[in-house]
């Protein structure tokens, strides 16, 4: 690996460190990118490029994960949840939620209580497979079934 792509990767790393953090809060691409020292539009591409997913989408997923938590470990209203996570429209949340878990958060909830598990074995379990990474990768090579993934999307990539 170049020396100037693995400054790249770091500086990207960074980025999306700094969205992981501060995912409740209004972010735009603009200002991440310039975490990364990057212009937005170089950012975008790089971004996607390296994860797989424009720095939107990953926000989006972030933010959904964390109300997939909230929602199974709280009785916090729905509403409440939203604007918890950083969302600024019940509508919004509703529709990205479904798109990527498959089911309004109101079904959702009703469906899936509180985890039993480490918290490690709980983050593997609530990614997408082409999330999952190295890990997964590793885990499958040595034969451990990952099982299928609670978002949506994930079950529609890994279909034929």
């Amino acid at each position: 690996m170049s020396r100037d792509t693995e400054d790249l990767n770091r500086r990207l790393l960074r980025a999306r460190d700094a969205m992981d953090r501060a995912y409740a809060e209004p972010l735009d691409v603009a200002a991440v990118a310039a975490v990364a020292f990057l212009s937005p539009a170089h950012f975008s591409r790089s971004f996607r490029a390296v994860f797989g997913e424009t720095p939107h989408r990953y926000l989006q997923r972030r933010r959904v994960e964390r109300s997939m938590f909230l929602l199974r470990d709280t009785a916090r209203s729905v509403t409440d949840i939203c604007f918890d996570v950083g969302f600024t429209s019940l509508g919004t949340f509703s529709r990205t939620f479904r798109d990527i878990v498959g089911e309004s958060p109101s079904a959702y909830r009703e469906q899936h209580g509180p985890m039993a598990a480490p918290n490690c074995v709980q983050m593997l379990a609530m990614r997408p497979l082409g999330a999952a990474g190295a890990a997964g990768a590793a885990m499958r090579a040595r034969g451990i079934a990952i099982g299928s993934s609670s978002f949506g999307e994930a079950a529609a990539a890994a279909a034929p």
